[in-house]
């Protein structure tokens, strides 16, 4: 099997040391390096806990012959533009379980028209996992809210609207939320 496991590692700016203390139970840097060149045989396992730590799906970790991965040209920071120290790409996103989307048709907040948010549906018990974040909210009747979580009291979640001058909205109990966690953008 052929991973692109240093090519996301790198592409995160992660050591081996930094991916083998994030793996879940953690591991050596030795056995990252090993399992990146291929010395080591990486099992489903493997790659299940690397991409974990990596923050990215399993999948992203498999080159496959029907993918296409994309080339990085060059890197911009602080200081410019530069052409990156090693040959690295970048494995398109992909939608992964549980994901339902946003489509933008007006610009509002920090959103353009033609926007694409990609949003991770959260259960009552993890929505804490969206403070401070934008999310979808489900209503009666096929209506929604979307808006910033500011806070979660006795059930009841309290929001803000994107745009100026909109008051805070709140809602009790809703049977799910969805966390904005991709934001797709023409240029």
């Amino acid at each position: 099997m052929i991973t692109a496991i240093r090519e996301v590692r790198r592409a995160r700016g992660m050591t081996l040391d930094d991916v083998a203390r994030r793996c879940a139970p953690p591991t050596t840097a030795q056995t990252i390096g090993r399992l990146e060149t291929g010395t080591r045989t990486v099992s489903v396992g493997w790659l299940n806990r690397i991409a974990g730590a990596l923050g990215v799906t399993a999948a992203d970790l498999v080159r496959l012959p029907t993918r296409s991965d994309i080339p990085v040209a060059a890197i911009l920071d602080s200081g410019g533009v530069h052409a990156p120290k090693h040959q690295t790409s970048l494995a398109p996103p992909s939608p992964g379980p549980g994901l339902v989307a946003v489509t933008v048709a007006a610009g509002i907040g920090d959103y353009r028209s033609g926007d694409e948010l990609w949003c991770e549906t959260l259960a009552p018990d993890s929505f804490a996992q969206a403070m401070n974040r934008d999310v979808l909210v489900p209503r009666p009747a096929g209506r929604f809210l979307f808006g910033r979580l500011i806070g979660r009291e006795d059930g009841k979640l309290h929001l803000l609207p994107l745009g100026p001058g909109g008051r805070q909205q709140v809602v009790a109990d809703p049977p799910w939320i969805a966390r904005a966690v991709r934001l797709v953008r023409a240029l």
